[in-house]
């Protein structure tokens, strides 16, 4: 159990070794983004910009202009709640920086809804040019840090990840690939399709769903945007219906995408799991899930109760 926080981190000082143009951004908050291990390794290339997201945005977006490959991070919700800045600043500008916001979705629990990223991605996927990723497990979150280290950028990222610690369920030999999904388990019922940190609840709803006799094909998607159609459109061909799952406003979110490619593509049954145009409160992150219909319990009866 590890958070995808933390792979993050620990692959960012591993990759940034031999990477000198690697440089790292924070915003008074690099103890809970894991930028504070970066600082230890490299406090030449670390900048501690204060509370201050939109003066932390013109800096990453002015550094990128001088070849730098810079890394900022912060919250989710203060990160994209800059929407305005990044617009400018790093999307207009075709800025090739890398925005990461921590604390995704509601599993953050406590802390409230002030500090969860829920809108998050439905804002950056609307930046023109600008790429949406988010891990599930920590083997890929560490596998995308090493992708955006190494890998030539020529738009903006925004890379959703989580505080909470979650079961790695990809190999050793996993690699991600850019703009593509994978398919975790087979299935000719229904399809599941999830990102990011609730994974195990995914699996956990296929499980249950299969006890009932109902084949379920799990996916899960690492790039948001651009979004692999082709996997969701074979999905929607050879199985009966969709289920997305997502810790994320179903409003531009996970929900939203996929919706998107089924109307231009090839039109299916589809049921959107995720929070619904509410502002959840504080509570343990589980207590959270349970009560918004995010455990798989509560996933598998809705998915049983969509007639």
């Amino acid at each position: 159990m590890l958070a995808t926080r933390d792979a993050f981190g620990k692959q960012l000082v591993e990759s940034a070794r031999d990477r000198k143009d690697v440089i790292a951004l924070s915003a008074d908050l690099s103890k809970a983004t894991r930028l504070s291990k970066f600082h230890e390794a490299y406090p030449d290339r670390f900048f501690e910009c204060g509370i201050a997201e939109c003066n932390m945005i013109g800096i990453a977006s002015g550094m990128s202009e001088y070849g730098y490959k810079v890394f900022m991070a912060s919250f989710a919700s203060f990160l994209t709640g800059k929407y305005d800045v990044i617009r400018v600043s790093i999307g207009y500008s075709e800025a090739p920086v890398i925005l990461v916001g921590t604390h995704a979705g509601l599993a953050i629990g406590k802390d409230g809804v002030t500090q969860m990223g829920l809108e998050d991605v439905s804002l950056m996927r609307s930046i023109p040019g600008m790429v949406v990723l988010q891990p599930a497990t920590p083997i890929e979150a560490r596998e995308i840090t090493k992708y955006l280290v190494e890998t030539d950028l020529k738009n903006p990222v925004y890379l959703r990840i989580g505080r909470q610690p979650v079961e790695e369920h990809l190999s050793e030999n996993y690699r991600f690939q850019f703009g593509k999904g994978n398919q975790l388990l087979p299935g000719n019922d229904i399809t599941l399709i999830s990102s990011g940190c609730i994974l195990s609840e995914a699996l956990k709803t296929a499980e249950n769903l299969e006890d009932q006799g109902i084949s379920c094909r799990v996916i899960n998607l690492p790039t948001l945007k651009p979004v692999d159609k082709e996997i969701i459109i074979k999905a929607a061909k050879e199985t009966k219906k969709i289920v997305t799952i997502e810790d994320h406003s179903i409003v531009g979110g996970l929900g939203s995408i996929v919706a998107e490619v089924l109307c231009e593509n090839h039109p299916a049954r589809l049921l959107r799991i995720g929070l619904n145009d509410v502002f959840p409160e504080s509570a343990p992150p589980m207590d959270l899930w349970n009560k918004y219909g995010l455990t798989s319990e509560k996933m598998t009866e809705t998915i049983l109760n969509d007639k």
